[in-house]
């Protein structure tokens, strides 16, 4: 195959599925993995895709490719996030057994919750803190602690995770995306975040509207697994399938 087709096959593929792995497209074309590499460092160089870890993202895909630390998180959107978390934080009723995801808009729900007789389990080390100073009854999962966002994850953290039941779950997403689902950057975080919601009898995912049609490296949820607590959505197709609410509309 020439080398201007495998290009066209590629930007072709691309444009179909918004990114495209090494593996899939050493698949797709019948070639060495090498020649992929090559092919698509050229093709980064001229301007026809973003070659990322692993394979390539189309130029208007919506990828999110670098993830801002927790310092840098609080700074973005904060009014947003009060009116999200203040929300969030009403639906927690008598005897609830919560999970609490670690992230900045979780953890602002801390000050906002009333109900006593509620139960939480969180992997943010400063969201168990943040409770157990406010007098909540509150469990902390064991494992590693990731230092930009300051959440545990890793394999004990996952086998806790799966040993509870919860009422409900309330989890921060980088990405959402009809396609792709609920997104994150870290392979481990997204496990973490992938059991809760599966352990969780109603989950909430807490997202400004900038998280909409936007993509990170891994999904943990489709869109349906969750229901979205936003200040405002601006493409209408999302109420199509799940359950959103708007705190700023």
């Amino acid at each position: 195959m020439l080398t201007e087709e495998r290009h066209s096959l590629i930007l072709n593929a691309l444009e179909e599925k918004g990114t495209l792995t090494v593996l899939e497209l050493v698949n797709m074309l019948n070639t060495s993995e090498s020649t992929i590499r090559r092919d698509l460092a050229t093709l980064d160089h001229n301007g026809r895709l973003r070659k990322v870890h692993g394979g390539a993202v189309k130029l208007d895909s919506g990828m999110i490719l670098n993830e801002p630390n927790i310092t840098e998180k609080e700074k973005l959107f904060t009014e947003e996030k009060e009116k999200i978390s203040r929300y969030a934080a009403q639906t927690i009723k008598k005897n609830d057994f919560v999970y609490l995801d670690a992230g900045t808009t979780t953890e602002k729900m801390i000050e906002y919750i009333t109900e006593k007789s509620a139960t939480f389990v969180t992997n943010g080390f400063n969201h168990a803190r943040l409770l157990a100073k406010r007098g909540f009854r509150v469990y902390l999962v064991g494992g590693e602690v990731k230092h930009t966002t300051e959440a545990i994850v890793g394999a004990s953290c996952i086998e806790m995770l799966k040993s509870y039941n919860f009422t409900k779950c309330f989890l921060g997403t980088n990405g959402i995306s009809a396609e792709r689902g609920y997104t994150t950057h870290n392979i481990d975080e997204a496990s973490v975040k992938r059991v809760a919601v599966e352990r969780g009898y109603v989950s909430f995912i807490l997202a400004d509207h900038s998280k909409f049609d936007r993509i990170a490296a891994v999904s943990f949820a489709e869109i349906s697994k969750a229901c979205i607590i936003t200040d405002y959505v601006k493409n209408n197709k999302y109420s199509s399938y799940t359950v959103i609410k708007e705190v700023c509309r």
